[in-house]
């Protein structure tokens, strides 16, 4: 049963068949009879664990199972230390209330890779990096609570799941490894 560590780049759709005009999972992984345990979307990038297990991918991606899942996040403004609580408390988004998380600010890491194409710049307007944790994982839902906020977000990049991360286990957009345990 192997888990496959993928780096998901960014514009990649999250599986295996094709669309047209657009890549997807089958452009960088040539392995039968694996799928994806969780999804990301389109505009996000980073970390996606996949299995030919269907238990282990349910244990992965189902949000009973209470899996933690990092994401870096750059925003558009800088969050004061009050937007920062308000990302951590359950945060009503309309049609969902977010679960109690993890936020911080943080440096950009240094491991990150440069996002093509890149964020657009804007001089009168500073960015900043936050890392939200979550044991939850609603459609588009970083996004979401850092629009909330009032601080929308400019690039997304999952860098954990569980015990896996991008951090220990480097690995370019595109590429991937087999791990064990």
């Amino acid at each position: 049963m192997p888990l496959i560590l993928f780096n998901k780049p960014f514009q990649v759709l999250c599986q295996f068949s094709p669309q047209e005009g657009r890549e997807s999972l089958a452009d960088y992984l040539d392995i039968p009879g694996i799928y994806p345990a969780g999804r990301l979307d389109a505009d996000s990038e980073g970390l996606m664990l996949l299995t030919d297990d269907g238990k282990l991918q349910h244990k992965i991606a189902h949000p009973d199972h209470k899996e933690a899942k990092t994401y870096l996040v750059q925003v558009d403004g800088v969050p004061d230390a009050a937007a920062l609580a308000r990302l951590q408390a359950p945060l009503d988004l309309g049609d969902f209330t977010t679960r109690p998380c993890h936020a911080v600010r943080i440096a950009e890491p240094e491991w990150l890779w440069p996002r093509n194409p890149p964020i657009r710049a804007r001089q009168d307007k500073p960015t900043a990096w936050i890392a939200i944790t979550l044991e939850e994982g609603k459609n588009r839902q970083v996004r979401r609570m850092t629009a909330a906020v009032g601080f929308p977000t400019l690039r997304l990049v999952r860098s954990s799941i569980g015990p896996f991360s991008l951090a220990t286990h480097p690995l370019m957009p595109g590429e991937y490894t087999e791990v064990h345990f």
